[in-house]
């Protein structure tokens, strides 16, 4: 399909954006002045056969698209959004995720116009979003769509799945992916301790609705999270026919040496999880619908916990003697944000947690629930409150009850933010960062010996903003957490403190 080289360029001569950037590499050029948030954005660095559908795709899972123009000798485009909200989330959110259009990284940042005055004769541009948009309100996509779309893509998948604490089979794959379109052949393999799969749709349209919807998701809450990308390879040859590979078209291909052919029942088991994308992924038909888009966009988990519950949690056999609301927000912020805290006025031992959501709260029970904490083992289970409830307007509760909405320390609250990926369980190695330049290891040894345990190694990762510190036990590593997760190395640079997966 051929661009809209033939749009009126000349239109935006005078742009600032334009000015001397001959392919969009001069970026010293281009950062003189950011410009303030605008529905246009300006697209740098796009490979040369890039088309406008692969650029409005971009902007799909943010909202409405309602105009684009691209300048293709210069590697660039404009593209116009529907609202400045959803150009907002758009920039936010590739500010923590790279976006890349044909496997190269692109460059996007805010225009100084406020709309695209293009020629409204522009039928071809007109066609392009009118046929875009219906796919994405529910329509099924104009061959000329779907001819870029091919254009985009191969129909083959290359899925990594990242966090994977539940097996995930070949036949979970093959039920969510065939919402999207039909699976013809999956190869399932581990490479570098990580599991992945190859996927072949029929229709190189249906593999790129699948990745658009479904990448960043969760198969099941709050874990085994889908990386997608398109594969070099457009076909997949497969020779066996079990819990390893299938190839759908060709059910007669034997089972091979020793590989038992998958038995329905443990497929069966796994699909019955009501609260994970299997069974109801939000817009699965219409996989373009902008919720399920957004969604996979903000990388949030994919939907809320099990139906009923809530995200408070009830954590008894606490150190009541020892346990604060801050202790408590810092600990079960690693693993979401937390909302309001309530140690128990009559039961010291015990507390409440609001979380932002079920999917949080989960989270946080699976992996502190059995943990010590200043000494004591606590438990961590759902409460049947559905919020906590602050006291009474001049009721004094001896500053038991804290409301955390507001504050700046959660660790959640930008959609996409790396830190999605990086909850692990509490581990005695602690990942630390935000380290300013002057810090030295000794200065740290000292400051998380000094939270009373024993650092047993360190070790600066390159640029010396991070380190890996392993104390010698877990319930130590926890402590120093919680005592030194945000805390002040001078200069306004607070110490941000995380559970690793890694030893050192």
């Amino acid at each position: 399909m051929d661009g809209i080289s033939d749009v009126a360029v000349g239109v935006k001569r005078g742009s600032d954006e334009l000015n001397g950037a001959s392919n969009g590499s001069d970026s010293k050029k281009l950062r003189v002045e950011e410009a303030p948030p605008s529905r246009v954005l300006h697209i740098r660095k796009l490979p040369n056969e890039a088309s406008e559908t692969e650029v409005i795709a971009l902007g799909l899972p943010f909202g409405k698209v309602t105009n684009i123009l691209t300048l293709k000798g210069k590697n660039q485009a404009f593209l116009e959004m529907g609202t400045e909200e959803a150009a907002i989330t758009m920039v936010n959110y590739y500010t923590t995720v790279t976006p890349h259009v044909r496997n190269v990284p692109v460059f996007i940042q805010y225009s100084n116009h406020k709309e695209l005055k293009t020629d409204a004769g522009n039928q071809r541009t007109q066609a392009v979003l009118q046929a875009v948009s219906a796919v994405q309100s529910g329509g099924s996509p104009s061959s000329d769509v779907q001819e870029a779309l091919a254009a985009a893509s191969s129909p083959v998948l290359r899925i990594i799945i990242d966090n994977m604490f539940y097996p995930v089979t070949l036949d979970v794959l093959q039920q969510i992916f065939s919402k999207f379109g039909t699976v013809m052949k999956i190869i399932t393999f581990t490479k570098n301790n990580q599991f992945q799969a190859l996927l072949q749709f029929s229709d190189p349209v249906n593999a790129q609705q699948a990745k658009l919807a479904l990448d960043g998701q969760n198969i099941y809450n709050s874990c085994c999270t889908l990386r997608i990308d398109f594969s070099k390879l457009v076909n997949l040859n497969v020779k066996y026919n079990n819990d390893k590979s299938r190839d759908y078209t060709r059910p007669e291909l034997p089972a091979g040496d020793g590989q038992p052919s998958l038995d329905p029942t443990v497929a069966a088991a796994f699909s019955k999880d009501s609260s994970s994308l299997l069974g109801k992924i939000p817009g699965a038909l219409n996989p373009l619908s902008a919720a399920a888009a957004a969604a996979a966009a903000a990388g949030r988990v994919a939907l809320a916990g099990q139906t009923g519950s809530s995200g408070v949690l009830l954590v008894s056999n606490l150190n009541e003697e020892m346990v604060t609301p801050q202790s408590l927000f810092t600990l079960f912020g690693v693993y979401g944000d937390v909302q309001r805290v309530k140690i128990l006025y009559n039961k010291k031992d015990s507390a409440l947690i609001q979380m932002s959501d079920a999917n949080q709260a989960q989270l946080a029970m699976s992996h502190l629930n059995g943990q010590k904490m200043y000494g004591k083992i606590i438990r961590v289970t759902l409460s049947k409150h559905q919020t906590v409830a602050l006291p009474r307007d001049g009721l004094d509760d001896q500053g038991l009850t804290k409301d955390y909405a507001n504050s700046p320390l959660h660790r959640f609250k930008k959609p996409g933010s790396k830190n999605f990926q990086n909850i692990f369980p509490p581990s005695a190695t602690l990942h630390l960062s935000n380290i300013p330049q002057d810090v030295t290891e000794d200065d740290l040894r000292l400051l998380f010996s000094n939270a009373g345990g024993t650092v047993k190694a360190f070790k600066f990762f390159q640029d010396r903003k991070m380190a890996l510190i392993q104390m010698s036990t877990v319930e130590e590593a926890i402590q120093a957490l919680i005592d030194l997760h945000n805390y002040n190395m001078g200069g306004n640079q607070h110490l941000r403190v995380s559970f690793s997966k890694s030893t050192i």
